[in-house]
């Protein structure tokens, strides 16, 4: 880490919050709390591998974070140009080699929780880690980058909502449910539509670097209509859960949050891009963390 500090240079535990995107890995507790919820729901409640999971989960997305800034900055994703929150990298706050190093960490201790988790659960945790991990390194590394063939949505649907709740689920009931998926669906939509707002805002950037993210291949508009459409999926999936009697009621608590969704909906749909797109990124992530939350509790109370 550079030593020298100039003017508004932000002090070592500031750059490495911001590297590792604190603010964002409600997207690592969403899905577990859903999950959990649904164990405790059925009776197969377990606090250790629960943890274990929520360990495992946020470690993977704080590794996920440095590696897609690694990617970035190699590829020159991240220029003077960027419209979003500064990058270490992106400022010559942290060498390649050192956030390399923190990566390596994160995986290290997400693999420590993962056998903890295959001792607890079996074998089949083992091949949801190495899935897990690679997806994340393969997110902007590697020699054909998902998120710059335009995978990077269709990686975050499937790792932040499908395998984390329904593995946070097996790894305490020992089993998955096709209502299970269903539960998953509105998790993976949310935190699909925080990485839309966040490609929509930073399209011009990154069609100048060649990332050809999903919403530089659909285009402004078109992109627009896919972040509603996600929005829209995370509101219905609870419906159908609960009309066929796999949860109660209070599954729908979420809804007392669509004023803030439509909310959302109508800033993304305007004409104002680039850094205005900031303030939907933040919203679209609360909205995840609060939708979850309320979904979670609304399982666990049946």
């Amino acid at each position: 880490m550079r030593q020298d500090r100039e003017p508004g240079h932000p002090g070592p535990l500031a750059i490495w919050i911001s590297s590792a995107r604190v603010p964002t890995l409600t997207a690592s507790f969403v899905p577990v709390a859903v999950g959990t919820a649904l164990a405790a729901r059925d009776g197969a409640l377990r606090v250790g591998p629960a943890l274990a999971a929520l360990a495992g989960a946020i470690f993977i997305q704080i590794g996920t974070n440095l590696v897609n800034d690694l990617g970035d900055h190699r590829r020159g994703a991240d220029t003077a140009n960027r419209i979003g929150p500064k990058r270490a990298l992106q400022m010559g706050w942290l060498t390649p080699s050192e956030v390399r190093a923190a990566s390596v960490i994160c995986f290290g201790l997400a693999i420590a929780a993962g056998l903890y988790l295959a001792k607890t659960a079996g074998w089949p945790v083992v091949g949801i880690g190495i899935a897990s991990i690679a997806a994340a390194i393969a997110y902007t590394a590697g020699p054909w980058p998902l998120a710059y063939h335009g995978l990077g949505e269709l990686f975050v649907f499937l790792f932040f909502g499908l395998v984390a709740v329904c593995g946070t689920y097996f790894v305490q009931a020992g089993a998955i449910h096709p209502w299970t998926l269903v539960a998953s669906i509105p998790v993976g939509a949310l935190a699909t539509a925080i990485l839309m707002v966040n490609n929509v805002r930073d399209m011009d950037t990154d069609r100048a670097a060649g990332k050809r993210t999903l919403a530089v291949r659909l285009g402004r508009e078109r992109a627009r209509a896919a972040y509603r459409t996600l929005l829209f999926m995370a509101y219905f999936a609870p419906v159908p859960l609960v009309s066929n009697g796999h949860a109660g009621p209070w599954a729908l608590l979420p809804l007392l949050t669509l004023p803030l969704g439509l909310a959302e909906i109508r800033r993304v749909a305007g004409n104002e891009d680039g850094p205005a797109l900031n303030r939907a990124l933040l919203g679209t992530a609360r909205l995840h963390a609060l939708f979850g939350i309320l979904f979670s509790v609304g399982i666990a109370l049946g």
